[in-house]
């Protein structure tokens, strides 16, 4: 009985330690620049409201798993006015092995015309290729003006 209650707590510590190393995450951080390539928008009916869908590419710096990434590119829709665009879509980044992550991301920003002001939303991943496939990644960023019309600077943490 005292040999059967030690493997029973023996298995319990070694179920407990391999949860805990499981669920280890390693911060990472991603920032770059995104410009609209097309857009495409309809009025909704509503003054000053209008819905969107748009693509763009985008520069990116991060690294994940020891890969360095080239370059993102986008496609979301929007929902718009003249102070506000919350936006979904999908965020491919392509790492300089070939391989892929795809990420799906929720985003509010703060507009003045063609303008961001600010922003924040969050992403997770979706899907990966080679090394990246089976990435559970997730994060928050945030949003500021970028360099031209219809560019955004964007800085994310997250963990995977």
């Amino acid at each position: 009985m005292k040999l059967t209650i030690t493997a029973i707590a023996c298995a319990f510590a070694l179920s407990a330690l391999a949860l805990t190393a499981s669920a280890a995450q390693t911060s990472y951080t991603l920032s770059g620049t995104c410009k609209v390539s097309t857009q495409k928008s309809i009025q909704t009916g509503e003054t000053g409201r209008t819905f969107a869908v748009s693509t763009g590419k985008c520069t990116d710096k991060e690294t994940i798993n020891g890969e360095a990434s080239t370059g993102g590119q986008y496609a979301e829709y929007s929902d718009s006015t003249a102070t506000q665009t919350k936006s979904s879509g999908i965020y491919a980044v392509t790492f300089k092995s070939g391989d892929k992550i795809l990420y799906q991301y929720d985003i509010t920003l703060a507009m003045k015309g063609n303008t961001v002001e600010s922003g924040s939303g969050t992403f997770s991943a979706i899907s990966g290729t080679g090394k990246m496939k089976g990435i559970a990644a997730k994060g928050t960023c945030t949003f500021s003006a970028g360099p031209a019309p219809m560019t955004n600077n964007f800085t994310c943490t997250g963990s995977y």
